[in-house]
């Protein structure tokens, strides 16, 4: 599942390279900004560049958290298998706590991504509360996001309300990722209007200026409202398609056409 959450932990796991005025970290809060942008191309390449850069380095951390953001850009864009790879490359030794739990919520995204939610609750169930103390509220606001996500899928709604109450805490009102996951929710449960809580998610997005995190609300939009709003839908689908496909992302753009 590609998600709001998901672009705020691509920025989270960015911010640990950028922290340094290295050459990986400038590569890397560059391709931020151009994925933010929604320059994706561009953007994993800054990734690669600064993947190099931070071997050459010899930074273990700079380099987890770049192969991180590098796998979880892979997700948004559709390309699993990809994804899959890169994440489980990353190797636990010498990896801090911020970072472990980085990896973990990206490949709870892939789970998720990719329907296999008792795998995605799997993974969050072995992450320890006390883990997360002391962790940065947007990272833990995006893998209790994901948590929430998966429980959902998984169809145990207790632990999927109880988890987005977290998602609440430790985010902002401003992020959106509270109604994106609310959102998620209520569609997966089918509990009760998705759309109104998208609406809401979109407006965010907007106004936060992510047009990938816009396009790819429009496509779950789309969908929620395929059988109730056929006509509605087709015209989400139309915007999500032209946003993605001037993103130069060829799959997303493919699904939203479906």
């Amino acid at each position: 599942m590609v998600t709001k959450a998901l672009k705020i932990a691509l920025c989270v796991a960015l911010s640990g390279v950028t922290a340094f005025a290295t050459e990986s970290g400038k590569l890397a809060g560059r391709a931020q900004k151009s994925i933010k942008a929604g320059n994706f191309a561009k953007g994993y390449s800054q990734l690669e560049r600064a993947l190099i850069a931070s071997r050459k380095e010899a930074d273990r951390r700079s380099e987890g958290r770049i192969i991180i953001a590098m796998g979880q850009v892979r997700t948004m864009s559709l390309d699993y298998s990809m994804a899959d790879s890169l994440l489980n490359y990353v190797q636990n030794e010498g990896m801090d706590r911020s970072t472990r739990i980085m990896l973990v919520k990206a490949k709870m995204a892939l789970k998720n991504a990719t329907e296999k939610y008792s795998d995605a609750v799997s993974l969050c169930e072995n992450v320890k509360e006390d883990e997360l103390n002391g962790i940065d509220d947007n990272l833990q606001g995006a893998f209790y996001s994901e948590c929430a996500i998966a429980y959902a899928g998984a169809h145990n709604d207790e632990k999927a309300k109880q988890t987005l109450k977290m998602v609440g805490k430790r985010t902002d009102d401003d992020t959106g990722i509270y109604y994106w996951t609310d959102a998620r929710l209520t569609d997966l449960q089918k509990s009760g209007d998705a759309d109104a809580i998208y609406r809401k998610a979109e407006a965010k997005s907007v106004e936060a200026n992510t047009p990938y995190t816009t396009a790819n609300i429009l496509y779950y939009r789309g969908k929620f409202l395929s059988k109730s709003n056929p006509s509605e839908a087709r015209k989400l689908f139309d915007r999500c398609k032209t946003a993605f496909e001037l993103m130069g992302l060829e799959k997303n753009s493919a699904r939203c056409g479906k």
